[in-house]
């Protein structure tokens, strides 16, 4: 049996870690969260020479050990806590050869833990372009350990990492800085008061709660009680501390880093002037964001057509292959329809991800937070502010967590409270199928109406957190002052591997998680649907018969066989010479009159299952809801999938999926679009999808706060309920307001 070793992946933001954690972990990785908190946990498994197997684990990105924020608490406790089970037996510390110098104060905090360290300076490829050039064997007898020069873009040096991870225990564990030397007194005194532990850990554990929060205190019971030191003291120990780190690591460099500077500037100074210009910079922010949603409609036509039409075809299997009864049935209307209904815009959802991606792996997602902060400012927001906000085009859960970068609270908490009108890819799902039924398909100026509809509801989500956060501004008070600091990444290509990882990750989280959530409630709305205690729904078949015999079928269903009939004649027409449907005419008069009656049964069967599911307990649900939603020109089908997206908003499609399939005629290949499109109010005549329901139903979900895991994430990050509360209740009678007013003056 092959031992197994607990590796730990950190480093500064920026400098490649997630790219490094992908050539070592490949698909053999998972995403989840350390538990209790909503802090993101990577970890992978990497086979190792010698039969030696690695448990990967990529901490949260931290300049320092001195925290200033939850995640690099996170980091800090898992790196102090040897009773953690994934404490590491080896640290990979992940540098940048462009910016070795800040990274070096991270390593050597590691190394002072006594932890063995290997060194990783990644993006070795650009020592040329920049003018870089580095003396690796006295740079390792300097620091004390040992370095793989890596490049990921060109996947060399990983081999050499792997050879080093295996041989940890040959690693030096002597600390690169003497700490003590800040103020010998003080920690002559920690000596002798903890004899036993090391005295730079005593020291990390007594300085978190000056910087971020308090962590778990596994090495002492209680720090005040020998500290008499206050923060303000403390604080300026711990600047000491750094000015002594970054003397010891200026003296390394200058021995074992050279550059020419001649070499390093140009292109990019240059492209920032353009990308961050005052004018220009919004420009092509607001051109790469119109070339997005274009794609996202262009490109992923013929593979969301492809999907329909295998869940159609595939619930049509199930119910002609498999016994009739209730089983099949729940298959059929219940299971495929509803995951089918999400499963088709996964193509939209993975084209989204990957824009996100690109974007963020060029760099350019940081110059756009740069450019933002002073249009944020106003409002009561930073440039960090904006990091969240299109992070939530994702999902608002990570990026309401993303909010802890903002160190000022009230920043915080305001970005925290607007996020979720940002448009995200939950939503995404009921903003194409609506779209799809009520935007026509043309272009203007090349530019495709549905394309250009998207992102309108995207800046609409925008505008609105934008507005609100001013209002929250002049509300809240409390006082605060913050500096806006980013750091600029270097340009580079993306990393065709990490593009890849982040889809298929981002993608086949929001499916599964979807999935789950939806699956549970179409089999709860197959069984409302198909269940009823009424005379009318024990009786549908009869009293439907009845009332076609005396009445006839509706108005639509007549239409429709007319117009099927017509389609149906022109077919024959054209697939026959001239004058052979002259001798043939008889033939066809009757392969005519088999078509009606075909039609006939398909739509008195139809009228049944319409009748048979506004009888049944759904039914009488939606019945009872329906006099609320009416006034937004929904129906009671459409209030059902309304109430049930409060789980989350993505559950609105599969809800009518389901709705929409429940005793659906067996030869009904229609996709779930076509069905909606032909839902006609019984009362109108008109189809029910138009351009006014349409328009109210996307302004609802642009506003409304649908989504339980938010709230949940939102209450965790204030430490209030009072917080979330208050959201859902303005965010939901905001979008009821906007949707009711949008639908009377559209009507």
């Amino acid at each position: 049996m092959s031992k197994q070793i607990n590796v730990a992946l950190i480093g500064n933001p920026n400098t490649g870690k997630t790219s490094v954690f992908n050539q070592l972990t490949g698909l053999k990785q998972k995403v989840g969260n350390y538990p209790g908190i909503t802090v993101e946990k990577k970890e992978g498994v990497c086979k190792l020479p010698r039969g030696v197997k690695a448990h990967i684990l990529d901490l949260p990105g931290t300049y320092s050990l001195n925290t200033t924020s939850l995640d690099e608490s996170v980091a800090v406790e898992l790196l102090l806590n040897k009773n953690d089970k994934d404490h590491p037996d080896v640290a990979v510390v992940i540098s940048d050869v462009e910016n070795l110098k800040r990274n070096l104060l991270l390593f050597t905090q590691i190394k002072d833990l006594r932890i063995p360290a290997i060194l990783v300076i990644n993006m070795a490829d650009r020592m040329t372009r920049t003018g870089i050039s580095l003396d690796i064997p006295l740079l390792e007898e300097k620091l004390d350990t040992k370095i793989a020069l890596v490049s990921t873009r060109k996947g060399t040096g990983i081999d050499r990492l792997k050879e080093l991870i295996s041989e940890y225990k040959t690693l030096s564990r002597n600390p690169n800085v003497d700490t003590t030397v800040i103020e010998p007194s003080y920690f002559e005194r920690l000596k002798e008061t903890f004899p036993n532990q090391d005295l730079y850990k005593l020291w990390l554990v007594i300085t978190q709660d000056v910087n971020f929060m308090p962590i778990e205190k596994m090495l002492i019971k209680d720090s005040s009680s020998f500290t008499t030191k206050s923060k303000s003291e403390l604080k300026r120990l711990q600047q000491k501390e750094t000015i002594l780190r970054y003397q010891f690591i200026n003296g390394i460099l200058k021995e074992t880093y050279k550059i020419d500077i001649a070499a390093a500037k140009g292109f990019r100074a240059s492209l920032d002037k353009i990308l961050t210009h005052k004018i220009f910079g919004y420009l092509i922010f607001f051109v790469i964001l119109l070339s997005i949603f274009q794609a996202i409609y262009d490109w992923s036509g013929y593979p969301q057509a492809i999907i329909e039409t295998f869940f159609a075809s595939a619930s049509e299997w199930v119910k002609n292959t498999l016994p009739p009864g209730v089983f099949t049935n729940l298959i059929a209307e219940g299971v495929l329809s509803g995951i089918g209904g999400i499963v088709v815009f996964v193509p939209q959802i993975a084209f989204l991800f990957l824009f996100i991606s690109l974007l963020e792996e060029t760099g350019y997602m940081s110059r756009v937070v740069f450019l933002m902060d002073k249009l944020m400012r106003p409002f009561g927001l930073s440039g960090k502010s904006v990091v969240p906000l299109i992070s939530g085009t994702a999902c608002a859960i990570p990026a309401v967590m993303a909010t802890r970068t903002i160190e000022n609270w009230k920043e915080r908490l305001i970005t925290i409270l607007v996020t979720p009108f940002t448009t995200c890819s939950a939503r995404l799902p009921v903003y194409l199928i609506i779209i799809a039924l009520v935007i026509p398909k043309g272009r203007f100026l090349g530019l495709n109406y549905q394309g250009l509809t998207l992102m309108l509801l995207y800046l609409i989500g925008f505008g609105a957190a934008i507005l609100a956060a001013m209002v929250l501004n002049r509300i809240l008070k409390i006082k605060s002052r913050s500096f806006f600091v980013v750091e600029m990444p270097n340009y580079k290509l993306p990393l065709f591997k990490n593009v890849v990882f982040t889809v298929w990750e981002k993608t086949k989280s929001f499916v599964v998680g979807a999935g789950k959530i939806i699956l549970a409630i179409a089999i709860i709305l197959w069984f409302l649907g198909s269940n009823g205690i009424s005379d009318n729904f024990k009786n549908a078949e009869e009293i439907v018969e009845k009332r076609i015999a005396s009445e006839g079928l509706s108005d639509f269903n007549r239409s429709n066989i007319e117009s099927g009939l017509v389609a149906y004649n022109e077919a024959l027409r054209d697939s026959v010479q001239n004058e052979v449907y002259r001798i043939d005419a008889a033939a066809i008069a009757d392969s005519l009159q088999q078509r009606k009656e075909a039609l006939f049964e398909t739509a008195k069967n139809q009228e049944i299952s319409s009748f048979k599911l506004e009888n049944s307990y759904m039914g009488y649900m939606g019945k009872a809801i329906e006099p609320i939603v009416k006034p937004l020109g929904y129906d009671w089908k459409i209030g059902i999938a309304v109430l049930t997206s409060f789980a989350a908003r993505e559950v609105f499609v599969g809800t009518l999926a389901t709705i929409y399939s429940v005793g659906s005629d067996e030869e009904n290949t229609d996709t779930i679009t076509q069905r909606m499109a032909a839902e006609v109010d019984p009362t109108t005549k008109k189809p029910i999808f138009n351009l006014a329901s349409g328009i109210s139903l996307l302004l609802f979900y642009a506003f409304a706060m649908q989504c339980m895991s938010t709230l949940a994430v939102v209450k965790r990050e204030t430490n209030s309920w009072k917080w979330p509360t208050a959201q859902l209740v303005f965010m939901s009678t905001f979008a009821y307001l906007v949707a009711l007013i949008a639908y009377q003056v559209l009507k």
